[in-house]
């Protein structure tokens, strides 16, 4: 979401690192309202890091004084903006978000879905490892 990115972005360039929520939701708002040039550039930005939740990755924390931009919020705005200008979209989109940003991340209840409505495919092991449908076999 090029939202977060602007926040992040904001919360960077504040003394600190710092803002309260009233001068955050102002400079956001005069950014996102600054013209085309900022939507596509935090667009661009936010592609490369889809499923970004700058709060639960723990990239910003949030207190009575504000919000805060932490140390694993300003290493992946860093890698996310080097992103950018050195490598060609190929390269990088073979590439997933590090691990190292997610330190700070608290940890999540993960849900198994199973889908049972579809029937089993027969599957049969050819040379090394391959795994193949029977149909293709």
């Amino acid at each position: 979401m090029s939202f977060q990115i602007t926040v992040l972005k904001v919360l960077a360039g504040q003394p600190e690192g710092r803002a309260s929520v009233a001068d955050l939701t102002r400079y956001v708002k005069v950014l996102m309202t600054s013209g085309p040039d900022w939507i596509e550039r935090t667009n661009r930005l936010a592609a490369r890091a889809p499923q970004l939740d700058i709060l639960a990755e723990g990239f910003v924390r949030r207190d009575e004084n504000g919000w805060q931009i932490t140390e694993a919020g300003r290493r992946f705005l860093a890698w996310l903006e080097r992103r950018v200008s050195g490598v060609s979209f190929d390269q990088e989109s073979s590439e997933a978000v590090p691990g190292s940003f997610k330190t700070e991340r608290k940890a999540q209840r993960l849900r198994l879905v199973v889908d049972n409505t579809r029937p089993p495919t027969a599957v049969t092991r050819i040379g090394h490892g391959d795994l193949r449908s029977s149909s293709t076999v």
